[in-house]
């Protein structure tokens, strides 16, 4: 589902990414581990489209990755969901508005929006935190709700950049337990960077180490 062929990276004369290859298969949880700095999140970046590759070509669903707003781009886009270190939130939101945000900006009806959120609180365990915002809630429920609003649109890829960095040990469980869960009932393949082993040995299937 996921097919990264030579893919280099540069920022000004600085090289990011160099000749990287890796293939993820359908339905695999995938870990990609590295010391900080050494390219794991620019390379989530390009697979989701967010940053430009320099040279080589990334696949997704048979599908190479542009980096244009045609239709067709959006399309491939739309089929990955990413969670980040820092959830990324809107602070002045609901955590029901932070979910129902994607796709309200794929303008979907108020009905789809009101089932599918509703559908992602109960399956993430935060029901009960609809009308709360950010501030009200702790890291391991932020994190819960940036999940909710990485699955909202279907997609068949989740990208998780050092999702349980900033969690407690606890925590930390609860939320691999939660990404098992979804790589199992949703059919979802799931990349995890991270740079900690024990997050890889806990939840993956497969992994590559960069350097």
């Amino acid at each position: 589902i996921i097919n990264v062929q030579n893919v280099t990276k540069s920022y000004n004369k600085q090289t990011v990414l160099k000749q990287i290859n890796m293939t993820v298969k359908s339905g695999e949880i995938y870990g990609l581990i590295g010391i900080s700095g050494s390219g794991k999140s620019t390379l989530l970046r390009c697979i989701n489209g967010i940053e430009k590759i320099n040279s080589g070509v990334i696949h997704i669903d048979n599908e190479i990755i542009s980096y244009d707003d045609s239709i067709k781009s959006r399309s491939i886009k739309k089929n990955i969901g990413m969670i980040f270190f820092f959830f990324l939130l809107v602070e002045r939101r609901t955590v029901y508005e932070n979910i129902a945000l994607s796709m309200k900006c794929w303008k979907e009806s108020r009905g789809k929006t009101e089932e599918r959120v509703r559908e992602l609180m109960e399956f993430v365990g935060i029901s009960s935190l609809a009308d709360k915002k950010p501030s009200q809630i702790s890291g391991g429920q932020k994190q819960r709700v940036a999940i909710a609003r990485a699955l909202s649109l279907s997609p068949k890829i989740l990208l998780c950049d050092e999702a349980t960095s900033a969690l407690d040990p606890n925590t930390t469980k609860s939320i691999l337990d939660l990404l098992k869960e979804i790589n199992r009932k949703m059919n979802i393949t799931i990349i995890v960077v991270t740079h900690e082993m024990e997050v890889i040995k806990s939840i993956c299937d497969k992994m590559s180490i960069i350097e």
